[in-house]
């Protein structure tokens, strides 16, 4: 286990893309369109958009690689997965106007899982309380698997229930247009 990325990310809107390149990041809901769950985004080739219950400020990430499936946390409140294929080993943890470099060790096939605590009290503050301290965390989990569908791995907040809705709603990216 190695941790990549570990950091307070300054959200707004309630957001945190992981990408290549700034410049290309897909709507929110094109990113979630045909998808299970809502939590994070990896229906747009080579990008993750991963949602927060803060609106606007400090929300703490950690992205930590793994050899293998690791196993789910007890401690998390909400835990969604996906397959991400990068478009190479650089990426950038981007949201809103600031970005951070994430290197990876291995570019090929991956699994991701977004696992999270705090949402619904994320979503009902706001912004970052005067205290400073976030009240909601972030987990995203990498290791090389074959591809799959996403998932629900667990669901308690109602903020991740919401987002799981609307990403059920979203047409699939081979939808007929009309």
């Amino acid at each position: 286990m190695t941790d990549l990325f570990d950091a307070d990310v300054p959200v707004h809107y309630g957001y945190i893309n992981v990408l290549a390149d700034e410049d290309d990041q897909a709507d929110l809901m094109d990113t979630r369109a045909g998808q299970l769950n809502g939590l994070v985004g990896a229906a747009v080739p080579g990008q993750l958009s991963l949602v927060t219950g803060l609106h606007t400020g400090d929300v703490p990430l950690v992205v930590r690689w793994h050899d293998a499936e690791p196993a789910v946390g007890a401690d998390w409140e909400d835990v969604v997965e996906v397959s991400f294929e990068p478009p190479g080993p650089d990426l950038l943890v981007a949201a809103f106007e600031d970005s951070f470099a994430l290197r990876l060790p291995v570019v090929r096939s991956l699994r991701a899982r977004l696992s999270a605590s705090g949402m619904d009290a994320g979503h009902d503050a706001d912004t970052t309380p005067d205290d400073g301290t976030s009240p909601d965390r972030y987990l995203l989990e990498l290791w090389p698997a074959a591809p799959a569908a996403d998932a629900v791995v667990r669901q308690t907040s109602d903020i991740a229930a919401y987002w799981h809705r609307e990403a059920r709603k979203s047409a699939g990216p081979n939808a007929a247009k009309g």
